[in-house]
C-alpha cells in the first residue's frame, strides 16, 4: 500500500479507525493497480477542522479524487464534497444498528449541487470505489488504463477457467 502523501493521487479517508476493516479493500485495490494513495482517519464529528483542511488542501496536494467511508450518520463524504470540487466517492460502512442502510441513505441522499458518487455497503463498495477512482485517473494515464484492462481481463479469465461451481 502506498501511503506516501507526496505522491498520492487518491485520498482514502474514513470516519473512524474501525472503518478500516471496510476501507482496506479500497487501499488494497488501488495498490494492486499501482495507484499511489494515502489513508487517513478524518472524522466529520470529532475532527471537523481537520476535515475542512483535508478537503480544502486535497487538490493542491495533487489528489484527483477522495474515497470516503463512513458509518452511521455518515456525514464525512457529504461534508468533504461541500468543501472540495474533487470527485468524492462515498462508501457506506456496515453499521451495527441498521446493517449499513443508515450509512447508505445518509450518503446517497445529498442535496442537488453537492454530488457524492455512492457505492454499495461494505467491501464491494470500497473495492468498486477504488476501481472507479482508477477509472477517473485512466482517462489521462495510460499505465492506470492498462492496469484496469489487465484487472478486468484477469477477472474474466478466472470465471472462464472455472465455469463449474462444483469444481
Amino acid at each position: 500500500m502506498n501511503t506516501d502523501t507526496a505522491a498520492a493521487r487518491i485520498g482514502i479517508v474514513m470516519g473512524s479507525r474501525s472503518d478500516w476493516e471496510t476501507m482496506s479493500h479500497a487501499a488494497d485495490t488501488l495498490a494492486k493497480l499501482g495507484v499511489a494513495h494515502e489513508v487517513q482517519v478524518v472524522s466529520a464529528h470529532r475532527t471537523p477542522d481537520l476535515l475542512f483542511a483535508y478537503a480544502e488542501q486535497a487538490a493542491a496536494r495533487g489528489l484527483k479524487a477522495i474515497i470516503a467511508g463512513a458509518g452511521g450518520a455518515a456525514h464525512l463524504p457529504g461534508m468533504l464534497a461541500a468543501k472540495t470540487a474533487l470527485p468524492v466517492l462515498g462508501v457506506p460502512v456496515q453499521s451495527h444498528a441498521l446493517n449499513g442502510m443508515d450509512s447508505l441513505l445518509s450518503i446517497v441522499q445529498m442535496p442537488a449541487g453537492i454530488p457524492v458518487a455512492t457505492f454499495a455497503i461494505g467491501k464491494a463498495g470500497a473495492t468498486n470505489a477504488a476501481l472507479f477512482a482508477a477509472s477517473l485517473l485512466a482517462l489521462d494515464d495510460a499505465a492506470v488504463a492498462k492496469a484496469l484492462r489487465d484487472f478486468r481481463a484477469a477477472q474474466t479469465q478466472a470465471v472462464l477457467d472455472k465455469p463449474d461451481p462444483r469444481a
